[in-house]
């Protein structure tokens, strides 16, 4: 997969793209991440990428120029373009997923008071990771990266996210490592026993109470 990030601001990826996971998929070269300044692409003569908006406002609305431009530079026939903002539909696993079977994503991270809304006509679709409102596109950029390329094969054994928490509309059943016993409290004697049967039955069970407790908008999808 290739994807394609378009952002003011490339330093900010710089530690989450050079550690971890996400390095190891870029080494075995499961994924290749491009960081793409759209200020490159600016006809600007003082190399401004924002202007005021139209009808008076606060802050500074990026232009369709250099995104414009940028897009048609970047874009084949197998490009997806995603517009990262609040407008969005809300962001969830199943999505993850789906979005593992492109061949080239383009992210468009937005900045200042927001994006010409011309800009909307070159994507074709639009997401935001969560009610609430950041400064810019590049965090959700690097949630979607993140949540993606984990799914990748031979990213992570299949295994190790079959049963990711949101995968059956449950969140995740407790785990729990050496030593058995930590400050009084005791690891659960059915994870011990050797009954795979019965553990996978309290797992499920534990999946399900939590969900109840913490979670029970889930239940009802």
């Amino acid at each position: 997969m290739k994807i394609d990030i378009l952002t003011l601001f490339p330093d900010m990826f710089e530690g989450v793209f050079s550690e971890s996971i996400l390095k190891r998929a870029i080494d075995l070269k499961k994924v290749e991440i491009n960081l793409v300044n759209f200020r490159d692409y600016t006809k600007d003569p003082h190399n401004k990428v924002d202007d005021t908006p139209y009808g008076g406002g606060a802050g500074m609305v990026l232009t369709c120029q250099p995104i414009f431009d940028c897009v048609k530079d970047l874009k084949t026939d197998d490009s997806k373009v995603i517009l990262l903002t609040p407008r969005g539909e809300v962001y969830k696993q199943d999505m993850a997923y789906n979005l593992t079977h492109e061949k080239h994503l383009i992210l468009i991270c937005g900045h200042y008071e927001g994006f010409d809304e011309r800009i909307r006509s070159i994507c074709d679709m639009e997401i935001s990771i969560g009610d609430y409102i950041l400064t810019g596109g590049e965090i959700p950029a690097m949630a979607l990266v993140d949540s993606i390329t984990r799914l990748l094969p031979g990213v992570i054994t299949e295994e190790s996210y079959i049963e990711d928490s949101f995968s059956s509309n449950l969140l995740d059943y407790p785990t729990y490592t050496k030593p058995r016993v930590y400050e009084g409290m005791e690891v659960p004697e059915v994870l011990l026993s050797g009954d795979h049967k019965k553990i996978e039955e309290y797992r499920y069970n534990e999946s399900l109470r939590i969900t109840k407790e913490k979670r029970p908008d889930l239940l009802d999808k």
